[in-house]
């Protein structure tokens, strides 16, 4: 199985009934524009990490990934990612996480307009 690419919804001054889709073994990915944030809701009872790929290495030449922790029954938010370090060569931030039983994701572009 491959990653999975999440469909980026836009919120609206009218809100956004925001759709949750399960998280994918082998990571999602989704496109950004500098304004994206991926929403988990960790229906588990463990605390997940979420770790964002980033594509620029520290100047000491360590990887810059973020890690999240996401604690059991929560939901929270994952972002904003800032373009020049999370984007790939396609424009996709790439997101993988530590266990994907009972989790769900949904990336939301928190300012459209």
């Amino acid at each position: 199985m491959a990653a999975t690419e999440l469909t980026v919804q836009n919120a609206t001054w009218d809100g956004l009934d925001i759709v949750y889709t399960a998280a994918n073994a082998d990571g999602n990915y989704f496109t950004n524009n500098g304004k994206t944030v991926l929403l988990v809701k960790n229906g588990s009872g463990g605390d997940i990490t979420v770790t964002t790929d980033s594509q620029v290495n520290s100047n000491q030449g360590y990887d810059n990934d973020e890690d999240a922790v996401i604690g059991a029954g929560d939901t929270n938010s994952v972002g904003s990612f800032n373009k020049n370090r999370f984007n790939d060569s396609d424009g996709y931030v790439q997101v993988t996480y530590s266990s994907v039983t009972s989790i769900t994701v949904a990336a939301v572009n928190v300012y459209p307009g």
